[in-house]
């Protein structure tokens, strides 16, 4: 029998429990009683009973089949998730591929260290991306999309489906739009169809002709008024040549359009937690992604390295702000060629830094191998939270020891990272991606604890007692003084010693843990700082 809610009709709590135990309230219930709606005592209604199983068979139905009233007691019983966004203009690149969209976009903002990744080589760009940019006074967002394609057979891309589709809920919330073109190739079919989509969709467009690098090719630019699309603007993404007469006509259309907002920023994303999403390729990052977020963020597929470029999505749940990062599948060093993978991981390895906590996604069906270890490694050098997702495991064949065993091989082969929770979940059903959320709560309260003084001393004064430091061959005995906090995410405790060089790693290790057992930090790294210090004087 599976687990059960009751739910009290005094004042509308809910109370999870396991039929197996049968106990609630500290009464005993009998099996006749869990097979009833409503719990009785002396003929006065206490509660009603609802199985988990009802409630997984009314989200799996079709909306068909359930009628209005139905449909919003199940949205009442899932917790709310909703993207931000932010009170920016938005303003969508598009092109077909290998056009320059990418360069042009870095160039625009400026940023070229986080900004899109640049390769010549097409269908890079797979996910839109969001990116701040600045011009004369106005903020706005430009939004990097795929290159589109209609025709799949002529073209050897893959995900040119999912490509357009990203690249169509771009150009749907977008104030503008930037077409952009290649000037020494001139106008081809596809630059038709793809002129021929903007007009129908209504939004003002500004056609770039990029590579205009030389003033040869500024003539070469007056082609694409066969678009229909207005002036042509001979621009260069990667010397920046005429961007910014680009950027002051673009500026100009939102500013007609009365999207200039005085509040950028609905929510305050400073005290956001900031999730990297890692893992070796077809993990099921993006699956996560999208389970957590509630919508197509990101392109799925099991074709390893789908996703490219870091996917930065910020959301708002329960009050609180997430800012999660979907990453490219990281491979061993020596099976990895400079190029667009060694551009993918490096991003990744960009978002571990900036990001809090970290979620380590590991395949069920696989087994755990030395890469996966290394990136456990990865985290404790950048000293980030960590929890470990074992993602599908809905096709793993269970029994009754089959978590058990899991769990203790996980621990076994993750033993550098042994402090971090593990769950158990499955992104195409969505089993136990509810908890991601309260695990995340848990692990980022202990990675920004401090811990008082005096309790530390406490601590640090049972760990001796237990076991004292050792004596070198020299006769001489490591002495620690007292220790004291000094900052958090991740705490860092700094013990003042006789002298640092007497106290082993075996030691070290040994304090570390009694620390973990006495204090708890699940999910958090410790760093521990030794520094000598001379006997303080007698008081």
């Amino acid at each position: 029998m599976a687990f059960v809610l009751v739910t009290l009709l005094r004042n509308g709590t809910n109370k999870t429990f396991s039929p197996k135990k049968r106990i609630w309230n500290n009464h005993k219930l009998c099996k006749r009683c869990l097979k009833k709606d409503t719990l009785f005592y002396e003929k006065t209604p206490l509660a009603t009973i609802t199985h988990f199983s009802e409630l997984t068979a009314k989200r799996e139905s079709t909306k068909k089949d359930l009628t209005r009233e139905e449909q919003e007691e199940i949205l009442k019983e899932v917790p709310k998730t909703k993207v931000i966004r932010r009170n920016l203009p938005v303003v969508a690149i598009v092109g077909r591929p290998n056009v320059g969209k990418s360069t042009l976009l870095n160039r625009l903002t400026r940023d070229f260290r986080f900004g899109a990744i640049v390769v010549d080589v097409p269908g890079i760009t797979r996910d839109r991306t969001y990116h701040r940019a600045f011009w004369n006074g106005i903020d706005f967002e430009l939004v990097d999309t795929g290159g589109l394609v209609f025709d799949e057979g002529k073209e050897q891309v893959p995900f040119l489906k999912e490509i357009r589709e990203q690249a169509m809920i771009a150009l749907n919330e977008a104030t503008a739009a930037i077409f952009v073109v290649d000037s020494t190739v001139g106008v081809v079919d596809l630059d038709i169809q793809i002129a021929k989509m903007i007009r129908r969709l209504g939004i003002p467009v500004l056609v770039a002709a990029n590579k205009c690098d030389e003033e040869q090719r500024y003539l070469d630019a007056n082609e694409f008024w066969k678009l229909g699309l207005g002036e042509p603007i001979p621009v260069s993404g990667i010397h920046g040549n005429g961007t910014g007469d680009l950027l002051d006509k673009l500026v100009n259309y939102i500013r007609e359009r009365g999207n200039v907002f005085h509040e950028p920023y609905l929510v305050d994303e400073r005290n956001a937690r900031r999730i990297a999403i890692v893992g070796r390729p077809n993990a099921g990052k993006s699956s996560i992604l999208n389970r957590l977020v509630g919508e197509t963020r990101a392109i799925v597929s099991d074709i390893s390295g789908t996703t490219r470029d870091t996917i930065d999505t910020t959301i708002q749940r329960d009050e609180k702000i997430y800012c999660l990062m979907d990453t490219a599948g990281i491979r061993r060093k020596k099976m990895v060629e400079y190029g667009t993978e060694f551009f993918m991981i490096n991003r990744a390895f960009k978002a571990i830094r900036r990001a809090d906590l970290v979620l380590l996604v590991v395949d069920a069906v696989a087994d755990i191998v030395e890469q996966d270890e290394k990136l456990a490694e990865r985290i404790i050098e950048e000293g980030r939270g960590c929890i470990i997702l074992i993602n599908k495991w809905d096709l793993v064949q269970k029994d009754e020891k089959t978590y058990e065993k899991a769990q203790k091989y996980v621990q076994t082969r993750l033993a550098a990272i042994d402090w971090a929770p593990c769950l158990f979940i499955s992104a195409s059903t969505g089993q136990r991606c509810e908890r991601v959320y309260e695990m995340i709560e848990s692990v980022y309260e202990q990675y920004s604890r401090r811990v008082s003084t005096s309790v530390l001393n406490q601590v640090l004064e049972e760990a001796i007692m237990w076991n004292p430091p050792s004596t070198s061959k020299q006769g001489r005995q490591g002495k620690i003084y007292y220790c004291t906090q000094v900052s958090s995410k991740p705490p860092t405790i700094t013990l003042f010693v006789n002298e640092p060089k007497l106290f082993k790693d075996n030691y070290k290790r040994y304090i570390e843990n009694y620390f973990r057992k006495s204090l708890g930090f699940e999910g958090t790294p410790l760093r521990f700082l030794w520094r000598g210090k001379k006997r303080p004087p007698p008081i």
